[in-house]
């Protein structure tokens, strides 16, 4: 989730960076990739479609990043470190149940003041030896109490590890962490894949359901802690997708005061998944339409989350090229 700095002119609305990986079979698709955009419809790749980061430490692989711009004008990436490449075949014992239980309980961390020169990956111990894996991080920006709320996916040796829920912590500098606290739980299946979003005062809180239904929910509340109550419309729009096909939610609101909203398609062989694309007025309302016609991708996205950059920003990075001596 990004901060929205409308407020300092239109140049803060200019173009969007897209922070997304590949879903490969190889190691080079669980890095960092970047996407670019003028308009939030048609998207172009960074770096010719090379990874921008590597990760080095931990699972030496990364997915499901997430990027914000703090109130400093700091860049921070928080990513789940696990590589499938390598760990599916090797620790996890081709189960993702192992994964789950046993996987890292690390987020990995980059940090850059101008989105092309950045610091040397860290690993940040979010969880206590009790979590599961730490999944799919979102961050938001918390205007009352001037922090950033980092929110993740995991299971818990409190239930045996048998259902996920979504966490929280607070930090004020991306250096020092709060414990760990519950942010929201469904009774009846467990929840992954949370991105939050702020419209006209209200939080808005995307999740995957993995049941009943296996699918998105869009929740609402005063707080960016909740508690989340559920909007029933967007059960509407989601109940034309077919189920346990969809997951990772990330949207933004286009310069063309739309809601852009990307759902990760995984029911097809890794080369053809896509991020599928959905219009709406108003958060609140929770009325998508799929509009696959309007948006365009030089290749398949996975599991990122979107910017809000300048033009100079934007200049930079379609520019940028990495060779590999770089990383």
């Amino acid at each position: 989730m990004t901060l929205n700095f409308t407020e300092r002119g239109e140049q803060w609305m200019a173009a969007y960076l897209f922070v997304h990986f590949k879903e490969k079979r190889t190691p080079d698709g669980e890095q960092v990739y970047f996407g670019i955009s003028k308009d939030g419809y048609h998207w172009e790749e960074v770096n010719n479609g090379n990874p921008v980061l590597w990760s080095y430490f931990g699972d030496k692989g990364v997915r499901d990043h997430t990027i914000i711009r703090t109130k400093n004008n700091e860049f921070v990436i928080l990513s789940t470190d696990l590589s499938l490449s390598y760990g599916m075949l090797n620790q996890y014992k081709h189960s993702w149940k192992e994964i789950s239980e046993n996987g890292s309980k690390y987020l990995s961390m980059w940090r850059s003041k101008d989105l092309i020169h950045w610091d040397t990956q860290k690993l940040i111990h979010l969880g206590e030896d009790d979590f599961g894996c730490l999944w799919a991080p979102d961050m938001i920006y918390d205007r009352k109490k001037d922090d950033y709320i980092i929110h993740w996916s995991s299971s818990h040796k409190n239930d045996h590890y048998t259902k996920k829920a979504i966490y929280y912590s607070r930090t004020k500098n991306f250096e020092t962490f709060s414990a760990p606290k519950l942010l929201y739980e469904k009774a009846d299946s467990g929840v992954i894949d949370s991105a939050m979003y702020e419209e006209n005062g209200h939080y808005y809180l995307f999740v995957k359901s993995e049941a009943a239904p296996a699918t998105m929910i869009l929740l609402r509340s005063d707080s960016p802690t909740g508690p989340f109550e559920r909007i029933e419309a967007f059960d509407q729009s989601m109940s034309l997708l077919q189920q346990g096909m969809y997951e990772a939610p990330t949207a933004v609101k286009a310069k063309d005061g739309n809601w852009l909203l990307f759902l990760d398609y995984y029911g097809i062989a890794a080369e053809e998944q896509v991020y599928v694309p959905f219009i709406s007025n108003q958060l609140s309302e929770g009325v998508f339409t799929r509009s696959d016609e309007s948006f365009s991708f030089p290749y398949g996205f996975k599991h990122g989350t979107i910017l809000e950059i300048t033009n100079d920003e934007y200049t930079r990075l379609q520019t940028f090229t990495k060779k590999p001596s770089d990383y």
